[in-house]
């Protein structure tokens, strides 16, 4: 389940991928558009900016805007900033691998073989949803 957070990082994504090239958007713009609290929001802008997803302009004129195309983020990218681990379990990430500490081998671990599959499937599926694919849906 995607948290909070990751949901309004792909809502604000979305609103600034739908704008003209070039435009700034104003945080409380992104906030109403997207019905996302104003609060929440700056600090979720603010590790999209520091995933290198958006940048920001100062002053009157200033806002946030996307400096990566619309076209290679994915949703993958955006949970793995937010969420972390796209697996299930640690030992059957790519990411954020850790070995287990109740399983005698991993070689012989059932559990992780079906966990690998179903993260295989997952990670695939979120690697080819872009946020420019939703916004033409």
């Amino acid at each position: 389940m995607l948290s909070h957070k990751t949901k309004y990082a792909l809502k604000a994504l979305l609103y600034l991928a739908q704008q003209e090239e070039g435009f700034i958007a104003k945080t409380m713009d992104i906030a109403e558009g997207s019905n996302i609290p104003k609060k929440f929001l700056e600090q979720i802008l603010l590790e999209l900016k520091r995933g290198h997803f958006v940048s920001s302009k100062q002053g009157k004129l200033g806002g946030y805007y996307l400096i990566k195309s619309k076209n290679t983020i994915t949703l993958a990218d955006i949970h793995r900033l937010f969420d972390g681990a796209i697996a299930l379990l640690p030992c059957a990430s790519l990411n954020f691998y850790e070995p287990c500490s109740d399983c005698k081998t991993e070689s012989e671990c059932l559990l992780r073989l079906g966990l690998v599959a179903i993260r295989d499937k997952t990670l695939s599926a979120m690697e080819s949803i872009t946020i420019a694919s939703l916004i033409k849906k």
